[in-house]
């Protein structure tokens, strides 16, 4: 018998993997122009800091840091973060309702673990992040979108999927979105916690890249509005220190977050104890702050480069304008593919992704996806001359 007689779960059934994914294998050509990622500039990993601190925290808390850890994280950084958040997020919470994550991608897996059964309804941005989709099929729920303007989901819609559908969980991104970059309005933020009370659905809310502003004013948080415990708010410092660390967090009621506990008890025994560490000491020394300020000078001219480019391209005929973050995400003129597009583009030595792959069921095939931190300048002019001669060729 061979392995192909495999009997896979039904999971994952219709899963073919992150577009994403794939498209990263495409750019292996050397001198290929990637907008494609989400990854943080190679300039903005603070790779000899973090050796000191390594290096540090093994010599003074080596023997702890090196042994099985709690799963419930490393008791210092529950007690750095508790401020954090009330500062940067604008909530208060006590270290015990601070769950340190493997990447807030885990706090997604982990939300669906305690919550979802096979069929439950989840309701999510139409378009939204591809790879917290995939999570929440892996779990068998039905995703149910609605959609968006430019102050984020429209919330009269929201409520009325609310009604309609009754989900058990809300998945939205509010700042500097993935893949919009649109940032969700103060009044939208009030009335997304009022419904998520009013009806009785956790709201997953994921901001990893509030840290990443460039203009504008900051906002508080949806959790910060939450007064009955439905808000499971979920951030990261991939974007901020380094996506290799692996270090998020989960805040949410002791209720939820003690199931969360027990689900990441069979997924990884707990997040590594080191990297939690050295999270910690970013905090606790203040490190994070000036560090996030360098990366965003450089983040703001080459996404305005970006921008200014975008008004000259050929074929394009919108694009979101975001104040912060890693994306922006544009829309072909009518009859247009950009999926279709993708290996002209990248036989010219340009990549990114198509806007498709964010919605849920598809369609919109005009749209992409472009990522600017990941390119200098001079990358960013180069690789959007590259699309505007594609894009103008096939508008002739």
């Amino acid at each position: 018998m061979t392995t192909d007689s495999i009997r896979f779960a039904h999971r994952f059934d219709g899963i073919s993997g992150s577009a994403i994914r794939e498209i990263f294998k495409l750019l292996a050509v050397p001198g290929m122009i990637s907008f494609a990622g989400g990854n943080p500039a190679a300039s903005a990993l603070p790779d000899e800091q973090c050796a000191e601190l390594a290096r540090e925290l093994l010599l003074t808390k080596g023997k702890t840091l090196l042994q099985y850890g709690a799963t419930e994280g490393y008791a210092p950084l529950r007690e750095s973060l508790a401020p954090y958040l009330k500062d940067r997020f604008s909530f208060s919470c006590a270290p015990e309702e601070i769950l340190p994550v493997t990447g807030s991608t885990q706090a997604m897996d982990l939300l669906c673990k305690a919550l979802i059964d096979p069929g439950d309804k989840v309701v999510v941005e139409n378009p939204t992040f591809l790879g917290n989709m995939q999570a929440i099929r892996l779990y068998q729920a039905e995703l149910v979108p609605v959609d968006s303007d430019e102050d984020g989901v429209k919330v009269d819609e929201l409520e009325e999927v609310f009604k309609r559908e009754h989900p058990k969980l809300f998945y939205v991104i509010p700042t500097f979105q993935n893949p919009t970059g649109r940032t969700l309005s103060l009044p939208r933020r009030k009335k997304i916690a009022e419904l998520a009370a009013k009806y009785g659905v956790v709201v997953a809310e994921d901001d990893p890249y509030r840290d990443l502003r460039y203009a504008g004013e900051e906002l508080p948080s949806i959790k910060s509005f939450d007064t009955e415990g439905w808000v499971a708010f979920m951030g990261s410092f991939s974007k901020v220190i380094s996506p290799g660390l692996r270090v998020g967090f989960l805040a949410a009621n002791k209720t939820l977050l003690r199931k969360c506990i027990i689900g990441k008890q069979s997924s990884d025994v707990h997040t590594a104890n080191l990297n939690q560490a050295i999270v910690d000491e970013y905090l606790r020394r203040g490190l994070l702050a000036p560090h996030v300020e360098r990366i965003c000078r450089s983040y703001a001219e080459q996404m305005n480069t970006m921008l200014g480019l975008l008004a000259k391209c050929g074929g394009v005929a919108r694009y979101t304008r975001p104040q912060g973050g890693l994306f922006i995400f544009a829309e072909l003129e009518e009859g247009m593919n950009a999926a279709d597009l993708l290996m002209q583009c990248v036989d010219k030595g340009v990549a990114y992704v198509p806007g498709t792959h964010f919605y849920p069921f598809g369609g919109h095939e005009n749209t992409f996806r472009l990522n600017f931190s990941m390119s200098s300048v001079e990358q960013i002019k180069a690789g959007m001359e590259k699309l505007n001669q594609v894009f103008s060729s096939v508008k002739a």
